[in-house]
């Protein structure tokens, strides 16, 4: 009886405990401005800036990550198409800019040092890393345009980038596009002249990405778990891994791993909050393709069930497929947009089954373009927001979180609507 007493006890104490967490951490309301990063929070924004992927993190003891700064071609004329997103919040400056200046702002009202700790690119393709178009500024120094990663960090400076290729930038072949070798020339002029740290995603480790400012206060309940690059896969032993991927040997050139199956994914966790990005790494098979080009079924296998998810290859339709989403079983869906196949109709059947895994989820889109709501219609009538920045705040501890969507067309950082607050696993 005294047992049960104090289990009573206890869970009121808890119960109020929450509703204490949620009405002071979940105040904010449609109209006012994102409150400031804390201490202990950890914030993921996904930044829309209609030209590819950008996320930004801040750990729970203020360390900063970027995952990813998208820049397609803006005089590329299916980027001016309507098959494509537009430039937000507007064409007057590029992505790399743009991503940087909302880093910076949302830095600048937490208290933050203007500098990102880490920045980690998923894949070599330009909607993830920028493209050097005829209207890129050059650097100043250096020889190198300003196109996504590279424009961020001459706003920015950046301690540490991870990639997939360092330092030769030759697997499966040796890299050799307009991307790449824009690029592989900021990766020499940036070690030597502002001293950037370059390393090459070590699938297996939990030690790459560290908390930097507090980590004895958060270290025990949070991890960056690097899941898998260049198909070399963790085990989730130790830090053993194995490869996905045959021998080179045994392929022909036309066979090798694609660019987005060398994708890097990462696993991010807090506290009872599990967060997975995977890059562009495929899962569905197209007709005659052998089994190792599915390389999410058995990085979920892996991964397992998180809260939230960032969609492979923007939701592509050789994406998400039937394993990775019974094993993951994302509370939180998030959809980069920027193109009109994003993301696949069958993808969305799939995100929405029962039948694939039983329970409720909430699917937010950067921006969804009027040609996918012509064509889908009724599924996408169930986004919870299909156009703006995508914020998730986790409380301290990891317990519980929230979605919060800002205004993307201006950079005010105006709450349009919060979601939650949503218990973690």
């Amino acid at each position: 009886m005294h047992l049960k007493y104090n289990f009573l006890i206890s869970s009121i104490l808890t119960n109020v405990l929450f509703i204490f967490i949620s009405a002071s951490a979940y105040s904010q309301k449609a109209g006012e401005t994102l409150p400031a990063w804390k201490e202990g929070e950890m914030d993921i924004h996904h930044i829309n800036t209609g030209r590819g992927n950008a996320t930004f993190f801040i750990l729970p003891d203020g360390t900063t990550l970027l995952i990813d700064a998208g820049a397609l071609d803006p005089t590329d004329p299916r980027t001016q198409s309507a098959r494509n997103t537009a430039a937000v919040p507007g064409p007057e400056k590029q992505p790399g800019e743009w991503i940087a200046r909302y880093i910076s702002k949302v830095m600048t009202m937490s208290s933050l040092p203007p500098k990102l700790d880490y920045a980690q690119l998923t894949h070599f393709h330009d909607d993830h890393m920028g493209m050097p178009s005829s209207i890129s500024k050059m650097a100043d120094q250096g020889g190198f345009k300003l196109a996504g990663i590279t424009e961020v960090a001459a706003y920015l400076p950046i301690d540490k980038i991870i990639d997939r290729g360092w330092p030769a930038y030759a697997y499966p072949s040796p890299l050799k596009d307009e991307v790449m070798t824009n690029y592989k020339i900021f990766v020499n002029w940036q070690r030597k002249n502002k001293s950037t740290v370059f390393e090459q995603s070590k699938p297996g480790r939990n030690d790459q990405i560290v908390l930097l400012r507090n980590k004895t206060k958060f270290d025990d309940h949070f991890e960056v778990r690097n899941i898998i690059a260049n198909g070399e896969l963790w085990t989730g032993l130790g830090t053993t891994t194995k490869k996905l991927f045959p021998d080179l040997k045994s392929l022909a050139p036309g066979q090798y791993p694609s660019e987005n199956m060398c994708s890097i994914g990462v696993r991010i966790s807090y506290g009872k909050f599990d967060y997975f990005s995977g890059g562009d790494m495929p899962g569905v098979l197209r007709f005659g393709a052998p089994l190792w080009n599915d390389v999410e079924t058995p990085v979920s296998k892996i991964v397992g069930p998180v809260d939230a998810h960032i969609l492979d290859h923007h939701g592509n339709r050789d994406s998400q497929n039937d394993a990775l989403l019974a094993s993951l079983r994302p509370r939180i869906v998030v959809i980069p947009v920027w193109s009109s196949d994003h993301p696949g109709h069958d993808v969305l059947d799939r995100l929405y089954s029962q039948q694939i895994y039983q329970g409720e989820r909430d699917i937010f889109a950067t921006d969804m373009l009027e040609a996918n709501k012509l064509v889908i219609g009724e599924l996408l009538n169930k986004l919870k927001s299909d156009k703006g920045h995508i914020v998730i705040r986790v409380a301290p501890g990891g317990e519980t979180y929230q979605v919060i969507i800002l205004n993307d067309s201006n950079e005010n950082l105006s709450v349009k609507a919060v979601h939650g607050p949503y218990q973690a696993r």
